[in-house]
């Protein structure tokens, strides 16, 4: 829509905030489309309580920040109903696999003994981890002063207090995460709902640390909307040093500069990460080699890690009761570094066919489409597929396609595959409840479920009159300086009148 359309019928608020271009808004009154109007599925859920919001309800005066209040109560209670799933587990008396029955577990719970914080060391500097060093740090920061406490009172359960201080903490990276997002959509708040109830948020919130990361990646695509690189290549590093996978966001920032014909922002973006990366871990790399390298060494030598790709292709005959798997998978699975080579080699071909896809597509791709289908790929083709890894993708899918159905579809399967990952869990201690084939088939459902996404996602950007972003902005919303880029003219839609 330009400026000079007529605004549709559609909810209004006051936007405070800068627009994609880095322009104040202050006080402008803007339009805020409603789900109910231009999402089919939300419309068709709306008619069973009167059908989509009308347009005597959408009347100025209702204000962003009233979605916004909306949006984070959601959030919380999202999060409340997360913590009282975990209950069962966060006092560390695990009997009888409760952990898995209740499906319960957290590493938040499990690590705090085996990572030493138990016994009051230090991370890195007393005890190897397994993360990177801002998780380590966020384990010991919390971890430290729990022991320390429960050291002087003797009654207190340690475990139980590092699981809610932790949750307390994630929490709030969660609920941070969605307030970036708002920002993000200031005409669009409505979408970071897909963020706040969504069943993977419920389910795996704090099942490891994941949210740290998550809340670093996504307010560095919030700084880089807002034309700050450096600040957002800042954020993105710290992201880096919490989980890896932010690091991948600077492979969209670099084909959408080649597409832009700004890759000298891009690379420089880039630079500022890796120096930002450095300087976190330089102390560490200095002081504790050995310490510092345990993240590098374990996911080195790991092997193949149950739901992955990897996985379902040597397990398949668990399905179909064949006796073989898929040719060359059960060999690659019992030679890890086949694997490793193998899976780095596929996601590189991906990141090539990406590439194609942005010089291609009509109009230049959306940041949030590419960061989706960047992270997809790492996860479809990598050794290990957690499952609390949809955590990555969850932001990343709001501001990629915010569209209910797909979405909805895919946290389904994730719905499935977190319970089958549970019953695999108790198969594994010895208590079967199922047999091994629904897992694979829990396992085949989520990526066959992520596969769709991105298959949505690559039809938004090479039909761009699919992409609901673009009916409400007019170019992509996250995009920062590349707005400013020289790029193809859009197809128009011609209009054919009848004459005489």
């Amino acid at each position: 829509m330009t400026t000079s359309d007529p605004a549709p019928a559609g909810n209004y608020g006051t936007d405070g905030g800068q627009d994609a271009d880095g322009s104040r808004g202050a006080g402008r009154v803007v339009q805020i489309d409603v789900p109910s109007r231009d999402d089919n599925f939300v419309r068709g859920v709306s008619e069973s309580i009167g059908g989509p919001l009308g347009i005597h309800a959408a009347r100025p005066g209702r204000r962003f920040w009233i979605v916004v209040r909306i949006v984070i109560a959601l959030t919380c209670f999202t999060l409340m109903l997360h913590w009282a799933e975990k209950s069962d587990c966060s006092n560390g008396d695990w009997v009888k696999l409760s952990q898995y029955r209740h499906a319960c577990y957290t590493d938040v719970v499990a690590l705090y003994n085996s990572e030493g914080l138990s016994d009051g060391k230090i991370p890195y500097v007393q005890s190897p981890v397994e993360y990177p060093v801002l998780t380590g740090a966020f384990m010991g920061l919390i971890g430290l002063p729990v022991h320390a406490y429960a050291d002087a009172n003797p009654g207190t359960n340690p475990y139980e207090w590092y699981y809610n201080l932790t949750a307390l903490a994630l929490g709030a990276c969660a609920v941070a995460s969605v307030i970036a997002l708002l920002l993000l959509r200031r005409k669009r708040p409505w979408d970071a709902a897909m963020f706040a109830v969504s069943p993977a948020l419920l389910l795996t919130a704090t099942v490891n640390w994941d949210l740290l990361a998550v809340a670093f990646a996504v307010f560095g695509l919030l700084a880089w909307s807002r034309r700050r690189p450096t600040l957002a290549a800042t954020l993105i590093a710290l992201g880096a040093a919490a989980k890896l996978w932010p690091a991948f966001l600077l492979i969209p920032l670099l084909l959408l500069g080649w597409r832009a014909r700004r890759l000298g922002d891009a690379l420089y973006t880039a630079g500022v990460a890796l120096l930002v990366w450095v300087v976190v871990n330089l102390p560490f790399i200095l002081l504790y080699p050995h310490n510092w390298s345990q993240f590098f060494r374990l996911n080195a030598t790991r092997a193949v890690d149950w739901g992955t790709s990897w996985y379902i292709g040597t397990n398949v005959p668990h399905v179909f009761g064949t006796g073989v798997g898929i040719p060359g998978f059960r060999w690659m699975s019992e030679h890890i570094n086949a694997v490793d080579i193998v899976s780095y080699l596929l996601f590189g071909l991906a990141i090539v066919a990406i590439a194609f896809v942005v010089h291609y597509a009509p109009r230049r791709p959306r940041l949030g489409q590419l960061a989706f289908l960047t992270v997809a790929a790492f996860l479809i083709f990598s050794k290990v597929w957690s499952q609390q890894y949809v955590l990555w993708l969850l932001p990343l899918a709001v501001l990629a396609r915010p569209r209910w159905g797909a979405f909805v579809a895919w946290q389904l399967a994730e719905i499935c595959y977190f319970f089958a990952f549970n019953g695999e869990l108790m198969r594994a201690s010895g208590k079967p409840i199922f047999p091994e084939g629904v897992f694979i088939i829990a396992a085949l459902l989520r990526l066959i479920a992520v596969c769709v996404m991105c298959g949505f996602i690559v039809r938004d950007i090479m039909r761009p009159e699919h992409d609901v972003v673009l009916e409400t902005y007019d170019d992509d919303p996250d995009g920062g300086v590349f707005n400013d880029g020289p790029d193809r003219e859009p197809a128009r839609e011609v209009t054919f009148y009848p004459t005489g």
